[in-house]
């Protein structure tokens, strides 16, 4: 989670929104891709963190399903970022700050849960919340 607040550190820097986001191989310990919002750098509506992290990290691997690995991330994914989690097979999600107005990995919705779809990671939330959530926090007092 640190290297992943380190991440959203440098999205803050470039003026998006700071979520970082990291993706772990299947051995928990090798860091396969970062990532941090770029939406603003690349008028890209798509480029959250964990979508690019995932990309990264498919490219990195030399394919698009990404069983075994885990992706860490600064705050609770959005229904984009769920929905990319769910279609790359990753096997974990872990999370920082709980997002009650866009969070569907728990929160507002539970997409990566949802008994409908084929595949269901683990969910740890709350790591390391506080330090997550007050970058957030500071970041939106100075706009």
């Amino acid at each position: 989670m640190r290297l992943a607040l380190d991440q959203a550190r440098l999205a803050a820097r470039d003026g998006d929104v700071p979520v970082g986001a990291v993706v772990l191989a299947a051995d928990g310990t090798t860091v396969l891709a970062t990532g941090h919002n770029e939406r603003e750098a690349g008028g890209d509506p798509t480029a959250h963190a964990e979508v690019l992290a995932v990309r990264r990290a498919a490219e990195a691997l030399g394919e698009w399903r990404l069983s075994g690995c885990t992706l860490v991330v600064t705050l609770e994914p959005c229904t984009m970022c769920a929905g990319a989690i769910t279609q790359s097979r990753l096997d974990r999600v872990v999370y920082g700050a709980r997002d009650d107005k866009a969070g569907a990995v728990g929160s507002l919705w539970d997409v990566v849960r949802d008994r409908r779809l084929n595949h269901r990671p683990e969910v740890v939330q709350g790591v390391l919340a506080e330090e997550c959530s007050a970058l957030l926090t500071e970041f939106f007092r100075e706009r």
